[in-house]
């Protein structure tokens, strides 16, 4: 290595960076099942799979606490990471907490904090079972590790699909995105004039989806129950385009997507408009909604069907064809990936 080289790690992005500094990594262990490059990697545990996670949220970067309460992002901190566990087609069990503070946080704040900590392990049926704590220059960072399981043989890779499979999605998309521009709108507004209320009425469902998220934990269980297991699967955390992107790359596919199938709330459309955006391009880019991209054999297709809050959205194709959206209008565009880039300034 060029000991004078210095390249900016904005010139590869985050999935860039995470592929060349993990390109020569060599599992060891043959308990190592799966490692980097899926929703959390995969351990054998004899009679089952353990599965493991970590995100991180950093001040500044990943929240504002102008407009985010901290009982709201205690318990954010803990779906977005049970939601990487679902995302396996597992269940989780147990998470760690640590969390780096500067001396402007009281101990009644961070018992704030942790008491959303705490709402989401008891919503979920999740054990906080240790962590760490330690000091910061500044502001705040939380990495919650969770830990889950799965039935071997169940296990959903981003590696699994085939040509011809049905690509599917839970919820809608897009919200969480336009709650974070109304969000950011009354910040900018308030730091002008701080005699002007917010004006936030009206917009409680997308503001609920950027400060409160939920993991599709019951999605999960309808699977179990129906005894289906998706070919593959990832959480929409940073973008539709940019999943699809990824199940397209891990599994050697093409993907063919109908914009007038992509579930979009309507008041994710009404702001989009008030924004003069373009809903679908919420949709694509916008990111942190945090539902289930997955796709499944066409034999499955029926029980799908009846699958509450799931769309059917494309299919995979042949390498060869590209990732394609198909507008209302008929024309057909290349997706590529637009979604959050955690190192831009």
């Amino acid at each position: 290595m060029d000991s004078n080289k210095r390249t900016d790690v904005n010139e590869l992005g985050e999935f860039g960076l995470i592929d060349h500094l993990t390109e020569n990594i060599v599992l060891q262990q043959s308990t190592s099942i799966k490692g980097i490059g899926d929703d959390a990697a995969v351990i054998d545990s004899g009679d089952h799979y353990t599965l493991v996670t970590t995100d991180m949220l950093v001040e500044g970067i990943h929240f504002d606490l102008a407009y985010t309460p901290l009982k709201h992002l205690g318990y954010k901190s803990v779906v977005v990471n049970l939601s990487d566990i679902y995302a396996m087609n597992g269940i989780p069990e147990q998470i760690t907490v640590a969390l780096a503070i500067s001396n402007r946080y009281s101990v009644e704040a961070l018992e704030e904090l942790y008491s959303g900590m705490l709402l989401a392990c008891e919503f979920y049926g999740v054990d906080l079972v240790g962590g760490d704590t330690t000091s910061s220059p500044r502001g705040m960072t939380i990495s919650i590790t969770a830990i889950g399981r799965c039935e071997k043989g169940a296990v959903s890779l981003r590696s699994g699909s085939r040509p011809g499979d049905i690509l599917c999605v839970t919820g809608n998309l897009g919200a969480a995105y336009l709650g974070l521009q109304i969000l950011e709108r009354e910040k900018s507004v308030y730091s002008e004039s701080p005699q002007i209320q917010p004006e936030l009425e009206g917009f409680e469902y997308l503001i609920e989806r950027i400060l409160k998220p939920e993991a599709r934990k019951d999605a999960v269980l309808y699977f179990e129950k129906n005894n289906i297991i998706p070919t593959s699967m990832i959480d929409v955390s940073d973008g539709l385009a940019s999943e699809i992107i990824h199940l397209c790359k891990q599994s050697g596919n093409g993907a063919l997507i109908e914009e007038g199938k992509v579930p979009i709330h309507p008041m994710t459309e009404q702001t989009a408009i008030q924004f003069n955006l373009d809903p679908i391009t919420c949709a694509l880019h916008g990111g942190e909604d945090y539902e289930l991209l997955f796709t499944v054999n066409p034999s499955d297709f029926e029980a799908i069907r009846y699958m509450p809050d799931v769309f059917v959205i494309g299919e995979m194709t042949e390498a060869k064809a590209g990732i394609r959206l198909v507008t209302t209008g008929g024309q057909t565009h290349s997706i590529s990936a637009q979604g959050w880039n955690h190192f831009k300034s």
